[in-house]
């Protein structure tokens, strides 16, 4: 009997090679049509060259550190002082060093004259890097939506602008009057008594002086989700007026991480967030010590204020969740071409390949759709462009984070037990999923913004549907569906409330029906019609993998990811 190598009772066969050195622009034919009918294509060169950046080795690694190696909170320096420093891994901050150097947190604000398609362009470099890691984008994703917002305030924004719009990420904690080279702003809107409902907020404002838009103030309260402590500041919602405040209208605040002196604000960190996934991001509770803060927007018109800024950082939970769908997409399709069962690939098995193709349907419909939402954001003048903004996006955040859910479980389940281990990506998409269903207004709230929306942008919804009712005139399928979303929308008054997710979920699905008929291939747009609003809808679409077999399989794969 011949001597063994010792610990080698086996070869290693039948394992997929790992996902990486593949262009995550330029396989995606979806993004590619999607940047050009924008009015991005001047931005395709950085995108291409980014989308291969972010599939070497390396970078993949990073995504891997950043998550195991969480952030961690230091209430105190040796010498015993009140710092709450929030230490992170090296990996966290070169992940932000390259969101800043493609101006995720900046591209459309950078000059006075936005570049037409800047907004679909920024869009899409933020989808690029949401495939790498999502929690890194948190921060980025609030400075980015406080832009707007402070824009509103010309003196505090002449003040912020240089380090608002900084290319580079400077990650020392000290004051922005110390040479610090940019920065990053945060939210804080939900106390315990809360949530999602910002006017119970019980957090008091004084003023120093006069007070009023622009003043001074000095906050005491809490909040129950603080995102990123460790940015430059965060704007918050807090009561003024009266002696006590309590009762006093709900106003916004930008609150700076340093008072005026230099000092570090009396914004006290009680712990990190132990969270089911973002977790190389940092959330935390904090106490405000007579805090040092400056009214932002009008007095009392806190709420407006600060969802100016929630209806971009919506925009941007839409594409994060699109994002999840592509990256465990692909992670799905490469293994699937590599893994044989049962004598054969795994992708040559007809049921698994209707299971890919179902999933690629899904991912296109949300890429075509968020890609079409960032367009809206730029053009919101217009009355078409001012529904898809303002009530097709809330139906988006719903959908489209609710559907990343099932579709994380599905790509995992593809993977089978090597899915399930920290180990590869999949069990990190899953737990990233659910957050953006929950953050900013969850499932519920945003479908109740939605018939809200409709309300107020009666001219503008009309404008919409008039559009859609042009591409629908041509497709049966979509004109039953649009003839549907109609009456649900002119249903009884007490009972529309209720059935408030039924209407979103059928806008979102009528939408990106409509988008794809008018822009992707036929067999796509048929397939996707009829699965989820023709009469195949009875069966299909209750789990992943029940498309007829009439439709081609592999034409819907390869197209997805030609890889």
């Amino acid at each position: 009997m011949g001597s063994s190598t010792y610990g080698q009772t086996h070869e290693v066969t039948n394992q997929a090679p790992p996902l990486e050195r593949c262009n995550a622009m330029t396989t995606d034919a979806a993004l590619l049509a999607a940047v050009e009918r924008e009015g991005a294509a001047w931005h395709l060169d950085t995108l291409t060259r980014d989308g291969l950046a972010l599939t070497h080795p390396d970078i993949l690694a990073l995504a891997d550190l950043a998550n195991r190696h969480t952030p961690e909170h230091h209430p105190f320096s040796a010498r015993g002082e009140r710092i709450d420093a929030i230490e992170f891994h090296p990996a966290w901050h070169t992940l932000l060093s390259m969101l800043r150097e493609q101006g995720i947190h900046s591209l459309p604000f950078e000059t006075a004259t936005p570049k037409p398609g800047s907004m679909a362009a920024r869009a899409a470099g933020y989808f690029l890097h949401a495939q790498l890691e999502s929690g890194s984008l948190c921060p980025l994703t609030m400075t980015f939506a406080s832009i707007p917002v402070l824009q509103q305030e010309p003196a505090l924004y002449a003040k912020l602008k240089a380090q608002l719009l900084s290319r580079h990420h400077d990650p020392r904690d000290i004051s922005l009057d110390a040479s610090k080279r940019s920065m990053m702003i945060g939210m804080g809107m939900t106390e315990k008594q809360g949530g999602s409902d910002v006017r119970s907020n019980r957090t008091r404002a004084f003023p120093e002086g006069a007070g009023g838009r622009g003043g001074e103030y000095r906050l005491i309260g809490h909040k129950w989700f603080f995102s990123a402590p460790q940015c430059d500041a965060h704007l918050v919602l807090a009561r003024t007026g009266g002696n006590t405040g309590e009762n006093g209208p709900v106003s916004c605040f930008y609150v700076p991480r340093f008072a005026p002196d230099g000092s570090k604000n009396a914004v006290q960190v009680q712990q990190l967030k132990d969270k089911l996934g973002n977790r190389s991001n940092a959330s935390s509770e904090v106490e405000f010590l007579d805090a040092y803060g400056i009214m932002i927007g009008e007095e009392g018109r806190g709420v407006p204020t600060i969802i100016e800024m929630a209806n971009f950082t919506r925009l941007d939970c839409v594409i994060g969740s699109a994002a999840l769908m592509r990256a465990a997409l692909i992670q799905a399709v490469h293994h699937a071409r590599h893994r044989r069962v049962f004598g054969a690939k795994l992708i040559d098995q007809p049921l698994m390949r209707n299971v890919l193709a179902d999933l690629a349907l899904e991912s296109e419909a949300a890429t075509v759709l968020f890609m079409r939402l960032a367009g809206a954001f730029e053009n919101s003048a217009k009355p078409e462009e001012r529904a898809w903004r303002r009530i097709v996006t809330p139906a988006a955040k719903f959908w489209i984070c609710k559907r990343a859910l099932e579709f994380t479980g599905e790509a995992m389940e593809v993977w089978g037990g090597n899915g399930y281990v920290e180990t590869g990506p999949m069990a990190r998409f899953y737990r990233e999923a659910p957050v953006n269903s929950i953050w900013e207004g969850s499932g519920n709230v945003m479908c109740l913004d939605v018939l809200r929306a409709f309300e107020r942008e009666p001219d503008a919804a009309r404008a919409m549907f008039d559009s859609w009712q042009a591409v629908a005139g041509e497709h049966r399928v979509l004109g039953d569906a649009l003839k549907t979303l109609l009456a649900m929308l002119q249903g009884d008054p007490a009972t529309r409330e209720a059935s408030a997710r039924g209407i979103a979920q059928q806008l979102v699905l009528t939408a990106q029906g409509v988008l794809l008929a008018q822009h992707a291939p036929a067999g796509v747009a048929a397939a996707f019609v009829e699965t989820r609003l023709g009469d195949a809808r009875g069966s299909v679409n209750r789990v992943y993998g029940t498309l007829p077999a009439t439709f081609d399989f592999n034409a819907l794969i390869e197209r997805a990811f030609a890889g």
